[in-house]
C-alpha cells in the first residue's frame, strides 16, 4: 500500500512539472494535457510494476513497451486529435517530438497552443510520471522517484526563460510534494509484524512530517522573490539561430502613400478604443539610396510583443481593430504594443512592429493592447544621442547602388541641416529646429510625384518645395542623419471619421513621420509636416491625437529650454541619466555576502536542530532488534549531556552505574532494564519481541526527561548546536563496546 500510495504523489510531482511550462503557453493549454501525461503512466505502472500477492511484478521491458503503445495512442487522441481527422498524424507526431523544441526557442512567449508543440509536453510529462513510478515500484530508494519530475522541471524553466508569469507557486508544491514522498517511503521501514501477525504502521511521521513540508513549501514560496541572483537566467534562445528574415510584402508601404492619398476615402481598417491614437503601420530604418526598406527579424509570437523603453510617464490603450481593405501583411497598432489576440502575427522584438503571417483579408478582427509613452520637455531636454549598434545602423548614408563616390546631394543635405539648425547646441535643438523648417519652407500638395531617392529629394528640397508626407519625413530622416542624427521612417495613419463608437480609418489618413532615437528614451516621433497636411474636418472627423500635440509642445518647449528663452525658462545644465538606468546599478558585493551569512547560519542552525530527530526517527525502526539497539544509543546521546563521552570501554551495565552516579538513582531504574535487554537482544538465541521494544523505547524517553531536569534545556540546546551533534558516531561505539 505504501507503494501504491508513493506513486500516487509522484504522478503529482509529474502534473505540477508539467504546469509549470505554464510560462511558454498558458496554463489553459497546459492543464489538460498535464494532467492526461501525468495519471495515465502511472496507472498503466501500477498495474504492471506493483507488487502482487504471491506474484512477481512483469519484467521492465514489457512495462516499457507497453507505455511507448499507449503513449501512442493517448497523443493521438488528445492532443493531435485535429491532425487524426485530417490524415497528417504521421507528420504531426514527428515534428512535435523531433522540432517542437526549436519552435518553441524561437517564438516570443507565449507560444501559441499548437497541437504539435503542445506533443512536447505530453511527451516530457509522460516520460518523468513513467520513470517516477517505476522508481517508486521497483526500488525502496526514498528521494529517487522524484528525480524525472524535477528533469521535467528543468525542461520548462529553460524553455520558459522569456515567458510571462511566475513558477514560483508551482516550486512550492513541488517541495511540499517532495517531503511528502519522502515521508511516504520512509514509511516502509516503519511497518513491523505484531506477534499475532498484523501489520503495524507508524503514522507518527505524517503528523509531523506533513505539516512540516507545508511549512517548507510556504517559505520557499515567501523567499522566492527575494533570492539574490548576480546575473541574468541562462537563455537557450540564444543558441537557437532564428529563421532568416523574409520579405513580407512586395509593395513598400511607402510606395503607396501618394496613390492612397488621390484616393483618400477608401476605408483601410476600424477602430474601437476609449481615445485616439496614432496607428503604425511599417517601421522602415534602412536606406540604399534609392528606397527605404525594413531590417526586421521578424519572430512568431503566441499573443506577446516584447516591452521597448520604460518611460515614466505612459498610459495604456486597448483597441478592437478590423480590417476593412488594408492591403498588404503590415498590421496597424498603437506604439507600442504589448499584446495581441485574435490574429496569429510575427513581431520585431526590436521595433514592436506587427505582421500577419498571411496577407490581410477584409473581415478579419483583433484585439490589441499598447503602452504609449507620453515624454515630458524634462525628458527630452536631458536626452541624448543613441550610440548603440541600432543607431550607429540609424546614420548611415549610403552611395546608392552601384555607386562608387558619394553622390552631391549628401553635402548638399549637411549643408541645407545645418543652416536649418543654426545655433542649436542638443540633439533635440537639432531635431526640433529642423522639424520647425521643413514645416515651414515647403508645401503640403499630395498630387507631388512619389519617390524618395537622392535625386529626387533634392528636387523636392532645391525646386519643388511642394510635397507628400512621404517627402518631408523621408526628407528629414536625410537631414537627420547628416547632422549625426540616428533616424528612420515609419508609415502610419492619423485621425479617421468617428461612426458611431467606430473609427473609420481611410486611406486619406495615411501619415508618415520620422523618428530619432536618444539614450534611455528610444525612439521619439518629429512631426515636419506643415499645418495643412491635416485633411480638411467634417463633421464626423477625428482631432488629431492627445499624444501626438503633448509630444509636439514638450519638443518646443525641450528646445526652448536649451536656448534660454520660452515657456519652463532654466539655465542650460548638463544632460542627466534616465531614470530607469539608476535601477540597473548593480547591487554592492556585500549584500550578497550578508545575505549569504545568513542563509548559511540559518541552514546550520535548522540542520543541526533537525539531524538529531531523523537520527532518533531511523533508530526507532526496523525489527525490534534494532529497535532495541537503536534505543541504547539514544539513551547514550542523553547521557553525553551529564559527561559521557564515550561508551566504547564500557559494557552496559557499566554504563547503567555511570548514569546513577551523574544522573540519579532514578536513572538506573531506566538504564538497568535497558542494559538487560540490550545484551538479551544482542546475546539471545531468540529473537526480541516487539513488546521488548517498546519497553526499551520507554525507558530511553524516561531516561531523556531525567537527563533535561539534571543537565537543564539551555545546556542540552548548546550541545545541540555544536557540528559534532551531525555525526552520529554510535555505531562505531556499539561495535567496539564490551557487553556482560
Amino acid at each position: 500500500m505504501t507503494r501504491y500510495v508513493s506513486v500516487v504523489v509522484t504522478a503529482c510531482l509529474a502534473a505540477v512539472a508539467g504546469l509549470s511550462f505554464q510560462r511558454v503557453f498558458g496554463l489553459g493549454p497546459v492543464l489538460p494535457v498535464a494532467a492526461v501525461a501525468a495519471s495515465v503512466p502511472t496507472v498503466l505502472c501500477a498495474l504492471l510494476s506493483g507488487p502482487r500477492k504471491d506474484k512477481r511484478p512483469w519484467p521492465l521491458w514489457i512495462s516499457l513497451v507497453l507505455t511507448v503503445a499507449a503513449w501512442a495512442g493517448t497523443a493521438a487522441v488528445t492532443v493531435l486529435r485535429p491532425a487524426l481527422g485530417s490524415g497528417t498524424l504521421p507528420d504531426a507526431l514527428r515534428e512535435g517530438v523531433l522540432s517542437s523544441w526549436k519552435s518553441i526557442l524561437t517564438t516570443l512567449l507565449p507560444a501559441s497552443a499548437e497541437p504539435e508543440l503542445l506533443l512536447l509536453v505530453n511527451v516530457v510529462v509522460w516520460l518523468a510520471a513513467f520513470a517516477s513510478a517505476e522508481l517508486a515500484l521497483r526500488t525502496s530508494l526514498r528521494a529517487a522517484p522524484c528525480l524525472p519530475a524535477l528533469a521535467a522541471w528543468a525542461v520548462a524553466l529553460l524553455l520558459g526563460v522569456d515567458g510571462p508569469g511566475s513558477n514560483t507557486p508551482l516550486a512550492a508544491a513541488t517541495v511540499v510534494l517532495i517531503g511528502v514522498l519522502i515521508l511516504v517511503r520512509s514509511d516502509i521501514s516503519n511497518i513491523s509484524d505484531t506477534r499475532d501477525g498484523a501489520v503495524r504502521i507508524s503514522w507518527r511521521p505524517f503528523v509531523i512530517g506533513v505539516p512540516v513540508a507545508a511549512v517548507l513549501g510556504g517559505l520557499a514560496f515567501a523567499a522566492a522573490p527575494v533570492v539574490p541572483v548576480s546575473a541574468e537566467p541562462y537563455n537557450p534562445r540564444e543558441q537557437v539561430q532564428a529563421p532568416p528574415p523574409q520579405r513580407r510584402d512586395s509593395v513598400s508601404p511607402l510606395d503607396r502613400v501618394g496613390g492612397w492619398l488621390l484616393s483618400p476615402d477608401q476605408v483601410m481598417f476600424t477602430v474601437q478604443a476609449k481615445r485616439n491614437e496614432i496607428e503604425r503601420l511599417a517601421v522602415l530604418d534602412k536606406f540604399d539610396g534609392v528606397t527605404w526598406s525594413s531590417t526586421a527579424r521578424f519572430v512568431p509570437t503566441g499573443r506577446r510583443v516584447p516591452e521597448g523603453p520604460r518611460p515614466d510617464k505612459k498610459h495604456e490603450v486597448a483597441q478592437r481593430i478590423t480590417i476593412r481593405d488594408l492591403p498588404g501583411v503590415w498590421v496597424p497598432a498603437a506604439d507600442r504594443p504589448r499584446q495581441v489576440d485574435g490574429l496569429p502575427v510575427v513581431v520585431d522584438p526590436d521595433s514592436g512592429a506587427l505582421a500577419s503571417a498571411q496577407p490581410l483579408r477584409a473581415g478579419q478582427t483583433y484585439r490589441v493592447e499598447s503602452v504609449v509613452p507620453e515624454w515630458t520637455a524634462d525628458d527630452l531636454a536631458a536626452a541624448r544621442v543613441a550610440t548603440d549598434a541600432e543607431a550607429r545602423a540609424a546614420r548611415e548614408l549610403p552611395w546608392g547602388p552601384g555607386a562608387t563616390r558619394p553622390p552631391v546631394q549628401v553635402g548638399e543635405f549637411g549643408q541645407f541641416a545645418r543652416a536649418a539648425t543654426q545655433g542649436a547646441t542638443s540633439p533635440i535643438q537639432k531635431a526640433a529646429m529642423l522639424a520647425e523648417y521643413l514645416k515651414g519652407y515647403a508645401k503640403y500638395d499630395v498630387t507631388a510625384p512619389p519617390g524618395h531617392s537622392y535625386r529626387q529629394l533634392d528636387y523636392f528640397l532645391g525646386e519643388g518645395r511642394r510635397g507628400t508626407p512621404e517627402h518631408f519625413a523621408t526628407a528629414y530622416a536625410l537631414l537627420a542623419r547628416t547632422l549625426g542624427l540616428p533616424s528612420r521612417v515609419v508609415v502610419g495613419f492619423d485621425g479617421g471619421n468617428r461612426v458611431g463608437d467606430t473609427v473609420q480609418v481611410r486611406s486619406g489618413d495615411v501619415m508618415v513621420w520620422p523618428e530619432v532615437k536618444f539614450d534611455g528614451l528610444g525612439w521619439i516621433r518629429f512631426n515636419p509636416l506643415p499645418d495643412s497636411a491635416r485633411r480638411s474636418k467634417k463633421n464626423d472627423s477625428v482631432a488629431a491625437g492627445e499624444t501626438e500635440q503633448k509630444l509636439e509642445q514638450a519638443q518646443k518647449n525641450a528646445a526652448s529650454q536649451q536656448r534660454g528663452q520660452g515657456p519652463g525658462n532654466t539655465p542650460q545644465k548638463e544632460p542627466k541619466k534616465p531614470a530607469a538606468a539608476d535601477s540597473d546599478e548593480p547591487t554592492p558585493w556585500w549584500v550578497f555576502a550578508s545575505i549569504a551569512v545568513v542563509v548559511l547560519l540559518i541552514g546550520y542552525v535548522f540542520a543541526v536542530l533537525l539531524a538529531p530527530v531523523l537520527r532518533k526517527r531511523r533508530r526507532r525502526a526496523g525489527p525490534p532488534s534494532a529497535r532495541i539497539t537503536g534505543a541504547w544509543h539514544q539513551a547514550l546521546d542523553h547521557l553525553a549531556d551529564v559527561g559521557l563521552s564515550t561508551a566504547r570501554t564500557l559494557t552496559a551495565h557499566e554504563v547503567a552505574r555511570f548514569g546513577a552516579s551523574n544522573v540519579g538513582d532514578d536513572a538506573h531504574g531506566q538504564l538497568g532494564p535497558l542494559a538487560d535487554l540490550v545484551n538479551r537482544s544482542r546475546f539471545a538465541a531468540s529473537h526480541p519481541d516487539p513488546d521488548a521494544a517498546d519497553r526499551a523505547w520507554r525507558h530511553t524517553d524516561e531516561l531523556g526527561r531525567l537527563v533535561t531536569a539534571r543537565a537543564g534545556r539551555l545546556r542540552r540546546l548548546r550541545r545541540r548546536l555544536h557540528p559534532r551533534s551531525l555525526r552520529d558516531h554510535r555505531d562505531r561505539e556499539d561495535r567496539g563496546a564490551r557487553t556482560d
